[in-house]
């Protein structure tokens, strides 16, 4: 899910008027001077290549060169000298499917093979990867490892493990990383954390998430049948460290996220929004255990005897809960974090008034607390104190958290230019993007409650759960 309205109410306008202040006041900075080596002086451009530019990747690249956008002509060029950013080289596996964002960057370089655009190409500052999620951490890890600023859209990787090596990665390496999930710019996530941090609901014990997703097929069978390769799409390519198996266009463009080898489900496609307000706010890191219940994929084997159910599917559950136990930590009392996604729902508050609905309608977060409970929508948006007297009567506390100027890209554009650390670097996301994809760990394993050591990432009660903390690359392909 993507938002395209500047954050916070800061025009497009303002943003640059702010933004060419900051510039004039370090144009007499030459790059050697600047702190930091592979960091980019804020008199000049980043130099940005694009990993995976066809859907996701084209808006946000439009973002971080500050294009116009239209309802009916969407993103289209702008005047280049007032662009922060130089898109130099593109790469995707599909061309056709990525041609409208060739003609956005018409200067670029186009590639189909990240490792040929990396190895090659020896003006690149910074990397966005916007591809599905199987292949985010092959491309973001190569990209750290040479010194590149990287942007990876959300989750952050596929797996735990994945999501460990880049944090560490990153830190080692120094350069400035950002994950794509917008709403940690967003005013409202603050405000959930003031709020919290102000003890406007007392101690918060239980937390109930959801959302609307999936809103593709899941839950079905492997599709059937060997269409011929479209003309201009590198298969192999695409399929990257999973599995070989035949194209379908059941995969590509669209619909790879609800299948095991390729995407993260429902949970990996909306936790890092869902959650983020509930992670930042409540201080968490690592879970001590998580569980699932998820619906069943059942038919029967053709020709076998009434009553032999298989339960096995190609994809993720339709639906799914997930149940997570934090400890205690920083002064706050451990708390169980509750999922729910493909038309589930946590039980409605009583406080919640009839007829009002519950989040933003798909998507949505309660924190229950000792003293009343704040609702909000996906990306922590519309935070409410429930019911609506209590909100009114609520005397806010002063905003201690700095607000983020323009949108999430620019937020790590200015940390590639040495100003300041992006608000969802690798140090906050990767222990998110863990605890998202742990949840998926335990729907391999349904009705069983993992025990779990975070810092040795390591399932303690049931071993063959380990398998899939990582995932085993096919040949050719290592991080």
């Amino acid at each position: 899910m993507e938002k395209n309205s500047t954050k916070n109410g800061v025009s497009r306008r303002k943003f640059l008027a702010g933004t060419a202040s900051t510039v004039a006041a370090f144009t007499i900075v030459p790059r050697r001077v600047l702190g930091g080596k592979g960091f980019v002086p804020p008199s000049e451009k980043v130099n940005v290549a694009g990993v995976g530019v066809g859907g996701m990747g084209r808006g946000n690249l439009a973002r971080m060169a500050l294009l116009d956008r239209t309802e009916e002509e969407g993103y289209k060029p702008t005047d280049e000298n007032i662009s922060p950013v130089n898109v130099v080289s593109l790469c995707d596996v599909d061309r056709n499917y990525s041609a409208r964002t060739y003609k956005l960057f018409p200067k670029a370089k186009v590639y189909d093979d990240y490792r040929k655009m990396l190895d090659k190409q020896k003006d690149i500052d910074a990397v966005l990867v916007a591809t599905p999620d199987h292949t985010h951490a092959v491309i973001a890890l190569k990209a750290i490892n040479m010194g590149k600023h990287v942007y990876v859209q959300k989750p952050m990787t596929y797996t735990v493990k994945e999501a460990r090596m880049l944090t560490e990665a990153a830190r080692k390496m120094g350069v400035a990383t950002q994950m794509g999930n917008q709403g940690h710019s967003n005013e409202g996530t603050r405000l959930i954390c003031e709020w919290i941090w102000d003890g406007a609901i007392g101690d918060v014990k239980e937390v109930d998430m959801w959302t609307n997703r999936p809103i593709w097929p899941q839950g079905i069978d492997r599709p059937t049948g060997t269409p011929p390769v479209p003309k201009g799409l590198n298969w192999d390519m695409w399929l990257g460290p999973a599995p070989t198996r035949a194209y379908n266009p059941a995969y590509h463009p669209r619909f790879w996220r609800g299948y095991w080898d390729f995407g993260t489900g429902a949970l990996g496609d909306m936790g890092c929004h869902v959650m983020d307000p509930v992670f930042w706010a409540l201080k968490l890191k690592y879970p001590t255990s998580f569980e699932a219940s998820v619906s069943r994929y059942m038919h029967y084997k053709p020709g076998d005897k009434w009553g032999s159910i298989v339960h096995d599917s190609d994809t993720y559950p339709n639906a799914s809960k997930i149940h997570y136990e934090f400890p205690a930590r920083e002064g706050m009392p451990a708390v169980t974090a509750n999922w729910y996604d493909g038309g589930l729902l946590p039980k409605r508050p009583e406080a919640l008034e009839a007829g009002r609905r519950m989040g933003d309608g798909s998507n949505g977060v309660f924190f229950h607390g000792t003293k009343g409970t704040i609702m909000c929508g996906c990306y922590g948006e519309n935070p409410r104190l429930i019911p609506e007297t209590a909100m009114k009567a609520y005397k806010r506390p002063p905003k201690t958290i700095p607000r983020i100027e323009g949108s999430h890209e620019q937020d790590w554009l200015r940390a590639c230019k040495g100003q300041g650390v992006a608000c969802s670097n690798f140090d906050y996301s990767g222990p998110l993007t863990e605890m998202v994809v742990a949840g998926n760990l335990a729907m391999r394993f349904p009705g069983e409650k993992l025990m779990w050591d975070g810092d040795n990432m390591k399932v303690t009660n049931l071993p063959e759960a380990n398998d899939y903390v990582h995932r085993r690359y096919r040949q050719g392909w290592t991080l």
